[in-house]
């Protein structure tokens, strides 16, 4: 972990700039020509590539409705109560968010409304590599659902045998997802995009994945496929004061750097003494990880900020602008209150990141790569667009058309100008 005591503040731009990867022209190629193959050939295309990247000749693309029947056997007790949890409380998060239809009289005679109408075709894109990612499931799958998108497809790489992960099957089927498609990376992108003989073309992509896959769902949006956000690798910035436990940060940093290689790890202190502590901590525990390899990598591209202040660390974080915010610090209302930029803010000693990743009840589907200055986090808006209505009586239209004559003529366009003086 890099170490910064004291940097002057015109420095942080510098220092909260995300590592570039330097092959992205190459990775864009790349995904260009899968993108165009599968546009043109389709289905034969997606069985080329899964043969070449992962080794398995496809007998269909399309899971059963057996399959999906049976990943409920795979799949412990126990885990499916901890998954009905936390399908309850994402329900009750997002089901609150909804907003209303409402309409206004902007003037005598003209009433104007807005429709929230769903998404028709959605597609949730669901990571299955070396993590397969059962809980993005119910992160997209549900306000999928609470907007009322007529159809959602979902697509996720199988294992060498050609089977997705029983988690996500089971999962899918708990939210009566069965347009299941097994089928990952790049390619899956495309197929969602543009359609083949098997896989429906959607309106609007969501999901996170690799360097492959999000460059892919950049590239899409330019055939006018709309997409969730932009997205780049897992981050998380924690706020900590003297007080804090070393062992509690460092599992919070740790959470996060597993993610992958390229996740990014930030602590934000006012005690020098606290940097120490955590990354003495974070050495025991990294020998206790399964993907201590992966942490270890994103840990060495991470680093500990020294600052005068707590208040001064919020004010670094919001330049920054993290996906994930922890704030560990006896006044940590405080604190938040402050905060202007960021995915999703956790407050408080025991609010860990890992909470929101599964079951607390906000969106883990959030932006990253600075995003968070203009992009939020995902909900149910994401699957819906707004319809602007308006309706003109003959007071209405005597009331505000001749500014609207004197407005359109200013601009030079009479015929916005005829059509009103055609009806006065």
């Amino acid at each position: 972990m890099k170490k910064y005591y004291y940097p002057a503040r015109e420095t942080w731009e510098a220092l909260c700039e995300r590592p570039s990867a330097g092959d992205d022209e190459e990775i864009r190629g790349i995904v260009a020509d899968i993108i165009e193959n599968v546009k043109r050939k389709g289905d034969s295309a997606l069985e080329e590539y899964s043969m070449k990247f992962d080794g398995i000749k496809l007998t269909s693309l399309k899971v059963s409705d057996e399959e999906i029947e049976r990943s409920a056997e795979a799949v412990p007790s126990s885990l499916k109560k901890s998954i009905d949890i936390a399908k309850r409380n994402i329900e009750k998060f997002h089901a609150a968010l909804i907003h209303s239809d409402s309409s206004v009289i902007t003037s005598i005679g003209i009433k104007c409304w807005r429709r929230c109408v769903p998404i028709e075709k959605v597609g949730l894109y669901i990571p299955g590599g070396s993590a397969p990612l059962f809980s993005t499931v119910l992160m997209l799958g549900i306000p999928a659902r609470l907007a009322g998108c007529r159809e959602i497809i979902l697509c996720s790489p199988p294992d060498k045998e050609g089977n997705i992960n029983p988690l996500i099957l089971y999962t899918a089927r708990l939210l009566d997802i069965r347009n299941i498609y097994r089928i990952g990376g790049a390619q899956a992108i495309a197929a969602m995009a543009f359609g083949t003989e098997t896989i429906p073309g959607v309106y609007k992509i969501f999901g996170p994945g690799n360097r492959y896959v999000t460059k892919a769902k950049e590239i899409v949006q330019e055939y006018g496929v709309a997409i969730d956000m932009p997205a780049g690798p897992s981050e998380v910035l924690v706020i900590a004061g003297k007080e804090a436990r070393a062992d509690y940060i460092a599992a919070d940093l740790l959470s996060q750097a597993e993610h992958g290689p390229d996740s990014q790890t930030i602590l934000v202190t006012d005690s020098a003494d606290l940097i120490d502590a955590v990354e003495s901590e974070i050495q025991k525990q990294l020998n206790l990880l399964p993907r201590k390899k992966i942490a270890e990598k994103a840990m060495s591209n991470s680093m500990a900020v020294l600052l005068n202040s707590l208040d001064d660390c919020i004010r670094f974080s919001n330049v920054y602008a993290p996906e994930h915010l922890i704030i560990n610090t006896p006044d940590c209302h405080r604190l938040a209150e402050k905060v202007s930029s960021a995915g999703s803010v956790f407050i408080g000693e025991f609010s860990c990141e890992s909470m929101g990743d599964y079951a607390s009840g906000p969106n883990h589907t959030l932006p990253t790569n600075g995003y968070a200055r203009s992009f939020s986090g995902l909900s149910v808006d994401n699957f819906l667009k707004q319809i602007f209505f308006q309706e003109v009586t003959k007071d209405g239209l005597a009331t505000v058309g001749p500014a609207v004559i004197e407005m359109a003529e200013a601009e030079q366009l009479k015929a916005h100008s005829n059509a009103v003086k055609i009806r006065l």
